[in-house]
């Protein structure tokens, strides 16, 4: 097993990574930029560089930097997290020719998987269906219309090198077809510094159904089950679960069996998920593989017992899978919230702040991956992602029970979230039913206005606080009744009003 790993991330997917390192009696070193000089993940770990300034490209993005970080601090292995160059294939040869261990999987796989179009034609020779596509459309205004044509419209233009929603848009005839692959290529080229597109036929209201894998270096490889991550905004996802209320026994084999052969036919190791889109009709389709852990991966740690940081470790230390597939018997229903420093109410917009009161739920079956603190100064260089609130019970209703009343009690004051916006979206009949698809916020909530009472109670709370921490103040009862649910301390509830 390693001595010391370097963690290449920042926030609640560092601190998770810590742990997990803690646990198997592995040291720990973080790397932060100037602008998370002290952010909680510093704290967490045994050591900590400062690798630049606030902006990604000078900091978390700099390959450089990084490695240098690494071998200032005797680190023998890398993880990378999620985001930034969690999926890049330089960034894991560079970490490799170092002479350092990259945690995850090989240089060669990230490149055949991170290249859509590429990724595609791979996994298409292997036998996993995929939704047609012209992969290489041409640029000329009257060939494309007539590429666009074949394949037949509603089309999505994506980018080559995409991910995350970035480079994507959805064209409905060939009037909006010029405008739009323009604007995907503008999008694509400041994202990833590449502007290929391709043409691919939009499926409407499909679900959103991953499959998670674990795979070896000694070839071994098995599947963990399904999550669904139907509900998103601008093509990311806020809420997640599995198994999918979608999917049944003769679907998650044919699913399952896709996703093995996908990362199979890449030789893949490590830690992975295979994500499809799911058409009504019930035909699915190889969406995309992300060559890294997962920011859902909590809800799968809850139906499965297995600890996926643990088996990535493990994996990259060499170790054979000491797992078969008949060892993995999901049970229970889990979900994951993803609380975000973001205004629902105008766009999702980021918001950014000082967090002046923070409390975060607690009780069986909750799980909180937090990688904020009261006190600390939310950035607006990074991902707006603070926390994810995962939950675990017998049954889907149990468990979206549970999870209403966890985002009941979690306060986040100082920034706005999207708490009563993720409320609202679980209490909604549709989800409760499992009705869901990745059209779902746009179907049942074009406009959100909010809860203006969840703001005033968190305020209320916060003077509640400031009044009691000052000795020789005016008592706290007498500004709110100590009766009143508002006022217990460590307490408060968003509720209804």
């Amino acid at each position: 097993m390693f001595h010391r790993v370097l963690i290449a991330n920042r926030g609640e997917i560092a601190i998770r990574v810590m742990r997990a390192c803690r646990e198997l009696g592995i040291e720990t070193v973080a790397v932060y930029s100037e602008a998370d000089a002290h952010a909680p993940h510093v704290g967490c770990a045994d050591q900590a560089v400062c690798i630049g300034p606030a902006p990604s490209h000078e900091s978390y993005l700099n390959i450089v930097h990084l490695l240098d970080a690494a071998r200032s601090t005797g680190a023998d292995a890398v993880h990378p997290g999620y985001g930034f160059l969690a999926e890049n294939s330089a960034f894991a040869r560079a970490v490799e020719d170092a002479g350092l261990v990259f945690i995850g999987p090989s240089p060669d796989a990230i490149q055949a998987m991170g290249n859509k179009t590429l990724a595609r034609q791979t996994v298409a020779a292997a036998g996993v269906p995929v939704v047609p596509a012209d992969e290489a459309p041409p640029s000329a205004p009257e060939a494309l219309a007539v590429a666009a044509g074949a394949l037949g419209y509603p089309l999505l233009i994506k980018a080559a090198a995409g991910g995350g929603g970035k480079g994507m848009r959805v064209v409905r005839s060939n009037a909006e077809l010029l405008t739009g692959f323009a604007a995907a290529a503008r999008e694509a080229l400041g994202a990833f510094g590449d502007d290929r597109l391709f043409l691919e036929r939009y499926v409407e209201r499909p679900r959103h159904i991953e499959v998670q894998v674990l795979a070896d270096n000694h070839g071994a490889l098995v599947h963990l089950g399904e999550r669904e991550c139907s509900i998103q905004r601008r093509h990311q996802k806020i809420i997640e679960e599995t198994p999918s209320p979608a999917v049944g026994p003769a679907l998650r084999q044919r699913m399952t069996d896709a996703a093995l052969a996908a990362a199979r036919c890449v030789g893949y190791r490590n830690a992975g998920t295979v994500e499809f889109l799911l058409a009504p009709d019930g035909a699915f389709y190889f969406l995309e593989m992300n060559t890294r852990l997962q920011v859902e991966h909590p809800i799968t740690e809850l139906v499965t017992g297995i600890d996926l940081v643990h088996a990535q470790l493990r994996i990259a230390a060499g170790e054979p899978l000491w797992l078969q597939q008949a060892d993995i018997t999901p049970r229970g229903h889990a979900i994951e919230c993803r609380v975000c420093a973001e205004d629902p109410a105008h766009q999702f917009l980021p918001s950014p702040g000082r967090i002046i009161r923070l409390h975060e739920p607690r009780g069986p079956g909750i799980r909180v991956d937090s990688g904020v603190a009261a006190g600390f100064e939310v950035p607006i260089h990074y991902d707006s992602l603070l926390a994810k609130l995962s939950v675990w019970a017998e049954t889907r209703d149990a468990a979206r029970r549970r999870m209403i009343g966890a985002l009941a009690d979690y306060v986040v004051l100082g920034c706005t979230t999207g708490i009563p916006f993720l409320l609202d979206v679980l209490e909604h009949a549709a989800f409760a039913a499992g009705d869901t698809h990745t059209h779902f916020i746009p179907d049942h909530f074009p406009k959100w206005s909010g809860r203006e009472h969840h703001q005033l109670v968190a305020v209320v709370a916060a003077a509640i606080d400031a009044v009691r921490a000052r000795p020789g103040a005016v008592a706290a009862a007498d500004v709110v009744s100590l009766a009143s649910p508002w006022t217990t301390l460590g307490h408060w509830r968003v509720g209804r009003g």
